[in-house]
C-alpha cells in the first residue's frame, strides 16, 4: 500500500471539518509530518491543539472516515489544482506572510503564480470616475506584463478583472468560498471564462459557502501574492483597506488613488494616502516603485 505523504496528510487535514489555519499551524510545529496526529484521540487533539470541545469530534469523525485518495481523484476530474506550502509551486511571496494558506485550490493557469503580480481592489459601488481610473490603470499595468489580482466582487474588483482581460492581460481571482459556490452569483460567467484562460484560486474547498468572516481572511492572499496593492476608491471603512492593511503589515508597497474630498469613495483612499500610501496619478508613479523588479 502507497505511503501517504506529507503533503497529502496537509490536504486531508485541510478538508476536515473543525479546525483551521491556526489549528494546522499547531499540528504542523508539533509534528512537521503530521503522521502522528492520526493516532490522536479526541481527548488529546482537544488538550495539545486547544481545539473546541464542541469541534472535537467533527474533526477526529472526518479525520478518520474521509479518503484522502478519493478526494484527490474527485479534484482531478473536476480540473481543480491542489498546490500545498511544501510544493515547489507554492508563490514565493505569499508563503512570506503572516499564517499563509496550506492549501490553494486553483482553476487554470496555475503558472501565473510566478509571474510578477499587482493587486488591484476598490469598493463595490465605485463612481464614474473610480471606473474610468481602473481603466486607465490596468490597461497600462497589463501593458507592462503584471499580472491583474483582485477578488472579483462587484465594483472595483471586477472592473479590473475586466480590463485586463479586454487588454490580453492576465488576471486572477481570490475567492471567499469554494469553486462550487461563486459569489456574488451574477459574476458565474466571468468565473467560468477566468478558470479556462486565466485563474481563479481559493484555500477553500469547493463545497465551502461565502461567508463574511471569509472575505477579510481572503484579503491577505490578495495582498501576499502581489509585490504592491493599489486601491483606486474606497470608503473609510471598507474590504479595500483591510487588504491595504495586510499589505502594509507585509512590508508591500501599498498605491492609493486620490480623489474628491467631497466623495464617500474617495475618503479612504485619501486618508491611506495621508497615512503614507503612494498617491498615483499615472502608471509611472507605480513603476518607479518596482524598477528593481522589472525584467
Amino acid at each position: 500500500m502507497k505511503e501517504v505523504s506529507t503533503r497529502e496528510r496537509l490536504i486531508h487535514l485541510h478538508e476536515c471539518r473543525g479546525i483551521g489555519v491556526k489549528t494546522i499551524y499547531k499540528m504542523l510545529s508539533y509534528d512537521p509530518t503530521l503522521k502522528s496526529i492520526y493516532f490522536m484521540s479526541p481527548h488529546d487533539l482537544r488538550e495539545q491543539f486547544q481545539i473546541p470541545s464542541q469541534y472535537v469530534s467533527l474533526f477526529f469523525n472526518d479525520l478518520h472516515t474521509k479518503n484522502i485518495s478519493e478526494i484527490l481523484s474527485d479534484y482531478n476530474k473536476k480540473h481543480i489544482t491542489i498546490i500545498t506550502i511544501v510544493d515547489k509551486e507554492y508563490p514565493f511571496l505569499l508563503k512570506q506572510i503572516y499564517m499563509p494558506p496550506y492549501v490553494l485550490y486553483c482553476q487554470g493557469d496555475t503558472g501565473l503564480l510566478q509571474k510578477k503580480m499587482i493587486a488591484v481592489v476598490g469598493t463595490r459601488i465605485p463612481t464614474v470616475y473610480g471606473l474610468n481610473a481602473t481603466r486607465l490603470i490596468v490597461k497600462e499595468l497589463v501593458e507592462k506584463d503584471f499580472i491583474i489580482v483582485s477578488g472579483l466582487a462587484k465594483g472595483v474588483d471586477f472592473e479590473a478583472h475586466k480590463q485586463a482581460i479586454a487588454a490580453n492581460g492576465k488576471t486572477i481571482a481570490v475567492l471567499g468560498s469554494g469553486f462550487e459556490h461563486i459569489y456574488p452569483r451574477e459574476h458565474i460567467t466571468m468565473a467560468e471564462e477566468m478558470k479556462n484562460k486565466h485563474l481563479l484560486l481559493t484555500e477553500y474547498p469547493p463545497y465551502i459557502k461565502p461567508h463574511k468572516s471569509y472575505f477579510p481572511a481572503r484579503n491577505r492572499i490578495i495582498s501576499g501574492l502581489s509585490l504592491g496593492t493599489l486601491v483606486i476608491e474606497a470608503k473609510e471603512k471598507s474590504g479595500s483597506l483591510i487588504t491595504a492593511q495586510f499589505a502594509l503589515n507585509e512590508g508591500r508597497e501599498v498605491f492609493a488613488v486620490p480623489g474628491s474630498i467631497f466623495s464617500p469613495t474617495s475618503k479612504g483612499t485619501n486618508l491611506l494616502i495621508q497615512e503614507g500610501a503612494k498617491l498615483v496619478m499615472s502608471i509611472e508613479d507605480i513603476l518607479t516603485e518596482f524598477e528593481y523588479s522589472s525584467d
